[in-house]
């Protein structure tokens, strides 16, 4: 089984606005063989997003990951200490600390990462969509 750890805009664009995804993409995130997962990352940076005015959401951020996992199907994935591990070892491409987690847990989970941020595509990591 494919899994696949979605970016946060990945994330957003999904449930808000599935047209701004390429056609490969939505049909990952439709297929049942696939194992779609948001990182912990995606909310927390959602909630800075949130609470500094760049990102409104149609409800408070709880209710709304929780809807949009249940939407899509997707687990949320905690951060553990081999995340850190590999985190620790990431050359600095990009310096998102969100970004880098996401990156880290695709590494160090083997996941393949559903991303569309072009300064992601410079680490090795398998990729998705």
């Amino acid at each position: 089984m494919d899994r696949i750890l979605m970016d946060t805009h990945v994330f957003l664009w999904a449930l808000a606005a599935p047209d701004r995804l390429p056609e490969g993409a939505r049909r990952l995130l439709q297929d049942e063989g696939v194992e779609l997962l948001v990182s912990v990352a995606s909310p927390w940076e959602m909630a800075i997003k949130v609470s500094v005015g760049r990102l409104h959401l149609p409800c408070e951020l709880s209710p709304f990951v929780a809807e949009g996992c249940k939407q899509l199907g997707a687990s949320l994935l905690p951060v553990e200490l081999p995340h850190l591990a590999e985190l620790a070892t990431l050359p600095w491409h990009h310096r998102d600390p969100f970004d880098r987690m996401i990156v880290a847990q695709a590494r160090a989970d083997r996941l393949q990462l559903m991303s569309y941020d072009g300064a992601m595509a410079s680490y090795a990591v398998a990729r998705a969509g």
